[in-house]
């Protein structure tokens, strides 16, 4: 951390956390808390948190947590500086001017220098592929079509067909070999040196939102495997968060975007005109990125292949863009391949038809569902209609569920009275879990799973629900500290991290009269610890429970975190072979059962 502690401390306490997510996410309040969907990962019931009180948020379904800062270092990838930066703008607090060691600066900047050396490749390539070496990549885009102006947008480039090239060229720019292997350019070999990662391709730069090189898709010239090649993920790059042509597409002032598989679909629809089309970064589409669209549109059309990968990848896609609050159509491509192909044999006016005429996300899975079964036979179409039933029950908006019964009912024939009952039916049999319809006891099932699973993480922490309920406890009333005065102290807290922030609990109530999780967290840089440390003080209690029973319910906390604690130091004594000391905290132990006065 590069700047004074009061200064970072200034930016976070004029930073409301509440009116910073809330223009990212939508918050309902909820108690003393702001709820909504978490912008971090799927899902359909909001269990993302945001405290105004204690000025920090926390997911209780993926776990993501922390303050003002770690939501916008993990929201828009940003480093602590960065972050720190937006903030500080933000809330209107100038920032002195900085005087870094030679270190000090070496750290900051790398991400700064990576994406230096990318814009640099990214020259590099595009000078290469105007020389004569680059004529095979130049061609090979004259040939799919494209126009030099669209080659310059998109920065096309070429990776020449010696292994070395670019290599070389970066070590005479100063570039060190330990930095280049972490770029994601350069692989390095003790008995061949340098590489490139990228030789005798057309290259395809890929760009984020601002515009800046942050990683490169290759397409080999000729023979060869991959046919095409992707830069591995770095401090810059990460392929479930980016889509390639968003740059472009955000600026499209058309209220949807086009979801596309390849680069090369997305800039024959932007040369055609259609500049809101973008593509996933040779993967499925992610959480994360449906996340990223759903800030722009609040619908997409899905243009993917139209053989079955493509019909299984927009299958996938389907209920990933729902869960982000994206609603989708799908574009019939046949019977061409794909975007690209379409617009090249009918052209953009005829690729606009296909799009005014895109089937609703609902029917294109029914159709694909209806491949599965003859409708000729009585037995298989009353099959069918059972799992279009079941599919029914998914919408969860009555009015929407009643309308699609009656679209149903007409495109198939079947009677509304009849079909509506079958859903009715299943629907008091299954339940919406994360998008997808499945029965009661799958649901139960599932959900005591994750319990579990949740619990052992905890235990294999040694961080049990008691501490992180009484650190939350703690942070939200300090007058309970008067309370457990001469009973708790840090080191009744699991040995590591818990312990480590028990610490700063207390010695910052002691210290300002307050506790502020917001300003403990910060004395965290890594993310992940940022993390842990806000689930710390998340933990989720009742707080409409009057005062007796939070009164109970406080002093059965500490009594529980007491007695683990006992536990814990007995077992520590029989491994000594300390016997005074095992016969001492028995008697403690046997102190802390359940009548223990705690004073009020």
């Amino acid at each position: 951390m590069f700047y004074p502690e009061e200064i970072v401390e200034e930016v976070r306490s004029r930073t409301d956390i509440v009116d910073l997510i809330g223009t990212y996410v939508r918050l309902q309040k909820k108690g003393g808390s702001y709820m909504g969907l978490c912008p971090f990962h799927n899902e359909k019931s909001p269990s993302f948190s945001v405290h105004a009180g204690r000025q920090i948020y926390h997911c209780f379904g993926c776990g993501a947590g922390g303050n003002a800062f770690t939501f916008v270092m993990e929201y828009e990838n940003f480093t602590f500086v960065e972050a720190l930066k937006y903030l500080a703008e933000r809330s209107g607090v100038k920032l002195p001017e900085i005087e870094y060691s030679a270190e000090a600066k070496q750290a900051a900047d790398f991400k700064s220098r990576l994406l230096e050396v990318n814009k640099l490749a990214a020259k590099f390539f595009y000078v290469q592929l105007k020389s004569e070496q680059g004529r095979p990549a130049y061609e090979y885009f004259k040939k799919r079509g494209l126009t030099d102006e669209t080659m310059v947008k998109f920065g096309l480039g070429y990776s020449s067909k010696f292994s070395d090239t670019l290599y070389k060229y970066l070590k005479q720019q100063g570039y060190e070999d330990s930095f280049l292997k972490e770029s994601g350019l350069v692989t390095l070999d003790e008995q061949r040196g340098g590489r490139d990662k990228f030789w005798n391709r057309a290259m395809f730069p890929i760009m984020d939102a601002n515009n800046r090189v942050i990683a490169f898709g290759g397409r080999v010239m000729g023979e060869g495997e991959p046919k095409y090649l992707n830069s591995p993920e770095t401090k810059v790059f990460d392929k479930s968060r980016n889509l390639y042509g968003l740059n472009y597409a955000k600026h499209s002032r058309k209220p949807y975007m086009l979801i596309c598989e390849g680069y090369m679909d997305v800039i024959s629809l932007h040369q055609a005109g259609f500049t809101n089309a973008v593509a996933s970064l040779g993967t499925a589409l992610t959480g994360l990125q449906a996340n990223l669209i759903s800030r722009y549109v609040k619908e997409v059309y899905l243009t993917y292949d139209s053989d079955g990968a493509g019909t299984k990848a927009a299958l996938r896609a389907i209920p990933i863009m729902k869960e982000a609050g994206v609603s989708v159509k799908v574009v019939n491509m046949k019977p061409y391949k794909d975007p690209d192909e379409f617009i090249k044999n009918l052209g953009a006016e005829e690729y606009q038809k296909r799009i005014d005429n895109a089937t609703s996300s609902f029917f294109f899975e029914l159709q694909v569902l209806e491949q599965g079964y003859n409708m000729e036979d009585p037995e298989q179409k009353t099959k069918f209609f059972h799992e279009v039933a079941k599919k029914l029950v998914g919408f969860s908006d009555e009015i929407e569920r009643s309308n699609y019964e009656e679209a149903v009912a007409r495109q198939y024939r079947i009677d509304y009275d009849m079909l509506h009952k079958l859903v009715n039916k299943y629907g008091s049999q299954m339940i919406v879990v994360q998008g997808q319809v499945v029965s009661n006891a799958q649901a139960e099932g599932s959900r005591k799973s994750a319990l579990a699973k949740k619990e052992r993480e905890e235990d294999k922490e040694g961080v049990t629900k008691p501490q992180k309920l009484l650190l939350t406890w703690l942070s939200t009333d300090t007058t309970k500290f008067r309370r457990i005065q001469n009973i708790i102290t840090p080191e009744d807290f699991s040995p590591g991290f818990c312990r480590k922030v028990a610490e700063m609990v207390f010695d910052q109530f002691w210290q300002d009269g307050k506790v502020n999780p917001a300003k403990i967290i910060n004395q965290f840089e890594d993310k992940e610890e940022q993390t842990m440390a806000a689930a710390l003080f998340s933990t989720e209690f009742r707080e409409e429970m009057d005062a007796a029973g939070q009164k109970k319910a406080f002093e059965d906390t500490v009594r529980k975190v007491k007695q683990a604690s006992i536990e814990q130091r007995i077992e520590q004594a029989v491994e000594t072979g300390d016997m005074e000391r095992f016969q001492t905290l028995l008697t403690e132990k046997n102190r802390y059962k359940n009548q223990f006065p705690i004073p009020d």
